[in-house]
C-alpha cells in the first residue's frame, strides 16, 4: 500500500491500526510525525481519531460489571427447579430385574428339560450317559412345535414385562413433571 493511499484515509483498517499504535505510543517517531500532520490536515483521520479516543476513554473508565449478590442464589434456585436424575438404586426396579432373570432361567431350564427328555433311557446298547447326550439331535429342538410354543410364550412374557416397566416409568415421569 502506498503512502498516498494511507494519507488519503481510504484504508480504514490501516487507519485504525495506525491510530491505535499512535495512541498507545507504539509507532516510531517518523510515523508519529506523519500521523500528527494527517490529524491536522485530513478531516477523516481527525474524525476517526476522535472516535477512537472516546472509545479508549470508555474502555478505561468502565469497570467490569459484577453480578448482584443474589446472582448465585438465583442461578441455584433455577437449577433446583429442574428434574435432577435420581441415584441408580432409586430408578432401577428390582422387580424388573427379577422378572428378566426368571424369564431367562425358565428358558434355559425348559431347553434343558426338553433335551434330557430326548434321551432314550431304555436304550440297552450299553452307551454311557455322555454318549447318549452327544447323540442328541439339536435340530429337533427348534423344529418341534412345543419348543416353538414355549419360546413364543416366553417372548410374549418378556414383552409384557418390558411394557409394564416402560408404563411404570412413564407414570413416575408424569408425576414428577
Amino acid at each position: 500500500m502506498s503512502n498516498e493511499s494511507r494519507n488519503s484515509g481510504q484504508d480504514t483498517g490501516g487507519m485504525n491500526e495506525r491510530l491505535w499504535d499512535f495512541m498507545d505510543g507504539r509507532s516510531n517517531p517518523s510515523e508519529q510525525k506523519l500521523i500528527e500532520e494527517l490529524l491536522q490536515q485530513n478531516q477523516a483521520w481527525k474524525a476517526r481519531y476522535q472516535e477512537l479516543l472516546e472509545l479508549n476513554k470508555m474502555m478505561q473508565s468502565g469497570e467490569l460489571e459484577s453480578p448482584s449478590l443474589r446472582f448465585t442464589k438465583n442461578v441455584m434456585e433455577k437449577i433446583a427447579r429442574h428434574h435432577i436424575a435420581p441415584a441408580t438404586k432409586s430408578y432401577i426396579n428390582k422387580k424388573i430385574i427379577w422378572g428378566l432373570a426368571i424369564f431367562f432361567i425358565t428358558l434355559f431350564v425348559g431347553f434343558l428339560v426338553y433335551g434330557i427328555g430326548q434321551i432314550n433311557w431304555n436304550d440297552t446298547s450299553g452307551n454311557s450317559f455322555g454318549e447318549k447326550i452327544a447323540n442328541i439331535n439339536i435340530n429337533r429342538f427348534f423344529s418341534n412345535t412345543w419348543v416353538n410354543v414355549f419360546m413364543m410364550i416366553n417372548i410374549m412374557l418378556g414383552l409384557f414385562l418390558l411394557d409394564n416397566y416402560l408404563s411404570n416409568k412413564r407414570k413416575v415421569y408424569r408425576k414428577e413433571a
